[in-house]
This record gives C-alpha cells, structure tokens and sequence, in this order.
C-alpha cells in the first residue's frame, strides 16, 4: 500500500487520481522512497461533541470533523449495548469523518450503508456495526482507518454482503467479526480488499461455517508481524444462544476462507 509519488511530476497527480478512482483514501497514500511504513491518520478540521445517537440519511459530508462522544456516549468501555454516534438509515452514506474518543459504539448502519473515508482514532465498543435482515443488503467501507480497539473493529451482525477496501486497522482483536452467536443469524459474505493491518492484532476476520459465511481476502498488507502472528481467516461454529462460540479451523479452504498466500504481503 505504499506509493511512490513525486510532487513535481505529472506522475505524481495521475498516480493520486488512480488510487482515488479505487476508493483509497489520501491519508492513506504514502510518498516515501524507502520501506512499506503503516498509513498515517488525518487531522481534524475542528471537533463537535455528540451526547446523543445522531440519525443520518441520504449523504453526509462532514469535512473531516471529528465526532466524540459526551453523556451517555461518553465511554470509550467494551459495555454491550452502547448507543452509537452515528446511526444511518438503509442507504445512508457517511463520508469524511473522524469519529474521536469517547467513541461508544461507533457507527450503526441499519441496512446497506456506505462508509467512505471514515476514521476511528480510538475504538470503543465496536467501530462499526452492521445491521438489517436483508441478504440483499450491501455494506461498503471504503478507504479510512481505525485503531486502538481492544476487541472488534467492524462487527457484521445482519445479513448480506460487507465490502471493505482501502481501510487501514492497527493495534486490535479482530479486524471483521461476522456475529458468533446472535440471537438471529444469518449468512454473511465478507470481501477485503487493499486492507493494510498493522501489528498488534489477532486475527483480519472472523465468520461462521455452520452458517455458510465466507470471506475473501485480496491485497491484503501486515506491517510489522515478524512472527506472523495474526490470524487471516479464522473459523467458529457460531450460534443464536448468546453462547462463546467454538473454533473450527483456520485457514484458506477455497469454500469459507477464500486466499492464497500470495495475496497477504508481510512488511
């Protein structure tokens, strides 16, 4: 995910204009000659407490605001059942936006959402969470970044498809979690792509086999897990008892865990 720009060429601009057209976002782009370094965070434009769930339909811009939360959304806990800052109605799109810290439970998308150049500078609860019954919903998350999340970083508890591309995670538990044992479960499929992870974390995605879930990893970036510790692709036999689910497995298989080893680089 590194790029090699120069300011005084056309080169430059038309390499800017390409990564554009793929959805990365210009905080993620990186003018360096040397080796692959982890994505750096925007600054804020100015920041607006938030202490109360703010609905979103249609399109919002917020011009790289950062949101925070104060009141009842001022905890950055691992407490279930927090508000979120932002909730968007089916078909909402949130662009450019700094969600800051406290962060609550992120963001809620009640049906299919687009996420464009939204930034998580301290995770709460979850940074984003998906919702709505529909296995035609499509949820897309593309460029931005997320950090410091001691848990989970996109939480996948509807049904349908999440696509996420662009998007930097550093120092978390689990990238993408295809709910383990929701009360109401569903199929989910889960594309990644040009994601760039960044030592510490567990694993890139979770999902459920007995449920049918797949995930599909391409592009995928680790900076700076020597060991290779995180996970790509791990398995669970999810349930609707609310129970830990259990393990089944990690890997690339062709049917729930779709990758190649060529498709993760290690920097």
């Amino acid at each position: 995910m590194t790029s090699r720009a120069s300011a005084r060429t056309g080169t430059g601009r038309a390499l800017l204009g390409g990564v554009a057209a793929l959805g990365l976002s210009i905080g993620m782009i990186m003018i360096s000659e040397g080796p692959a370094r982890a994505a750096t965070w925007p600054t804020a434009s100015g920041s607006q407490a938030v202490s109360a769930t703010v609905p979103v339909s249609g399109t919002k811009d917020y011009g790289m605001k950062r949101l925070y939360g104060t009141g009842d959304l001022g905890s950055d806990s691992q407490d279930e059942d927090q508000g979120p800052v932002l909730e968007l109605a089916p078909g909402a799109v949130v662009k450019n936006v700094i969600i800051g810290s406290p962060a609550a439970d992120g963001i809620h998308c009640l049906g299919s959402c687009t996420l464009q150049n939204v930034w998580w500078e301290d995770v709460g609860e979850d940074a984003a969470t998906f919702l709505g019954s529909s296995p035609s919903n499509v949820y897309t998350v593309s460029g931005g970044g997320a950090k410091e999340a001691s848990d989970k970083v996109l939480q996948f508890n509807g049904a349908g498809t999440l696509n996420v591309s662009g998007f930097a995670v550093q120092n978390f538990g689990t990238f993408v979690r295809s709910c383990g044992n929701c009360r109401t479960q569903y199929k989910r499929t889960i594309n990644l792509s040009s994601v760039e992870a960044t030592y510490k974390g567990s694993r890139l995605v979770g999902i459920n086999t007995n449920y049918g879930d797949s995930a599909t990893l391409r592009g995928i970036t680790v900076v700076g897990d020597t060991s290779k510790k995180i996970v790509p692709c791990q398995k669970y036999i999810g349930n609707s008892t609310g129970s830990e689910p259990t393990t089944n497995g990690s890997g690339p298989d062709g049917t729930y865990c779709k990758y190649a080893s060529s498709d993760i680089t290690y920097k």
